[in-house]
């Protein structure tokens, strides 16, 4: 027998979010859109810290940190519950207590400057890989750090960072050896903006504001290395394959709320004497999208769930990130259609999810990375297309 339904624990602690996300994060919606609207920042910094430990007061923190740093070490299920949860706002907030996977692997005093420091909300870092001419290529980085002495200078350029432009450290990823490359000649190096690094805004179709970072003959210490010296393409490939099924159960949300709103406008729209519901058009149009949110609901759950059963997850990932980008853009594009004029508006936060979902299908691989990733796995025999069934 396949048992579906949640635990009580996981049901509560779900609702919990839930009722927070309605009480705390949804009431700033508008003034959210009106910021934004000015080219503001939708949350101060501030203000998401403060909203982050609210939630702390309830004990939520940290969510996927180990207890000994005093996170809730939850399941990868669980955590997955949760970003459906968080997706059904626009609002970018995230719980506090996070610090990126691989600081784990950061030595004890760097620990003590960077990790622990980041989980407290002290620190603000980024990932920087993605170089022009380096993204779903990631071997083809050229940023380069030389050896002087117990100095290493670093040359080079990185785009497209999240965090970049708030962030006080980067974990940035230079080549070490170009006669090795990618296969034992990266390396990770964590540098402090003021060891001489900068960033510049890039601006976006969407909220997301990511930052070029630049540098420009920056000195750090052979004791900035991040794990092992020329180890640091399987820290980034760590990294990126970290949580891919996070990205489509945050779109799921999103998906939940604006078909909901869909809903609501097709009872509520009146045209030629009766409610737009009554058009098959409409009732098509979210018949499908409800088919679609069930199906990436479990392509979701479904890799949450190996992780927990200590499975290999990629496969199952990146057929969560593809299907969740594709259907989430097919999705926010027929409720705009359903609300007509107004969903192409600024007063309605649709158009806003239209921008932000379209990146969905970019960063984190591509959609295209994903299906070379899915077919490879195929041709080479390495799953079956049975599933986790067999």
């Amino acid at each position: 027998m396949v048992d579906f339904s949640l635990t009580d624990t996981e049901r509560e602690v779900r609702d919990w979010v839930r009722t927070f996300v309605k009480k705390e994060i949804m009431p700033l919606e508008p003034e959210v859109l009106r910021r934004e609207r000015r080219n503001e920042p939708g949350l101060t910094h501030d203000e998401l810290k403060s909203l982050q430990l609210k939630a702390k007061e309830s004990g939520f923190w940290g969510v996927q940190t180990p207890e000994e740093y005093g996170g809730m070490n939850l399941s990868a299920v669980m955590s997955a519950l949760l970003e459906v949860e968080l997706g059904r706002s626009f609002v970018q907030f995230r719980f506090g207590g996070y610090a990126d996977n691989i600081l784990y692997d950061a030595n004890e005093e760097q620990k003590k400057r960077y990790l622990e420091p980041t989980i407290a909300g002290d620190r603000i870092s980024c990932f920087a890989i993605t170089e022009p001419g380096a993204g779903s290529d990631a071997k083809n980085i050229r940023t380069a750090a030389r050896r002087e002495g117990d100095e290493w200078v670093i040359n080079g350029e990185k785009t497209f960072i999240t965090g970049g432009n708030e962030a006080d450290f980067t974990m940035v990823f230079a080549v070490t050896d170009k006669e090795k490359g990618a296969d034992g000649g990266v390396t990770c190096f964590l540098v402090d903006r003021d060891q001489g690094w900068r960033s510049e805004y890039i601006d976006t179709m969407g909220e997301w504001g990511p930052a070029s970072l630049i540098f420009e003959d920056v000195r750090v210490p052979h004791s900035a290395i991040l794990g092992e010296e020329g180890k640091g393409f399987e820290l980034a490939m760590r990294w990126i394959g970290r949580g891919r099924y996070m990205l489509p159960a945050r779109a799921l949300g999103a998906c939940e709320r604006l078909v909901e709103m869909a809903i609501d406008q097709a009872n509520n729209r009146v045209t030629f004497g009766e409610p737009i519901a009554n058009r098959q058009a409409i009732q098509w149009m979210l018949a499908d999208s409800a088919v679609e949110i069930e199906a990436l609901r479990w392509l979701v759950l479904n890799a949450a769930w190996q992780i927990d059963q200590g499975m290999d997850s990629r496969h199952a990932q990146s057929m969560a990130k593809l299907y969740g980008g594709v259907k989430a853009n097919e999705i926010v594009d027929r409720v705009l259609q359903i609300h007509g004029g107004m969903g192409y508006t600024r007063e309605l936060p649709i158009e806003r999810w239209y921008r932000e979902l379209r990146l969905l299908r970019i960063y984190e691989g591509t959609d295209e990375i994903q299906r070379r990733t899915i077919a490879r796995n195929l041709l080479k025999r390495h799953v079956s297309i049975s599933g986790t069934l067999g």
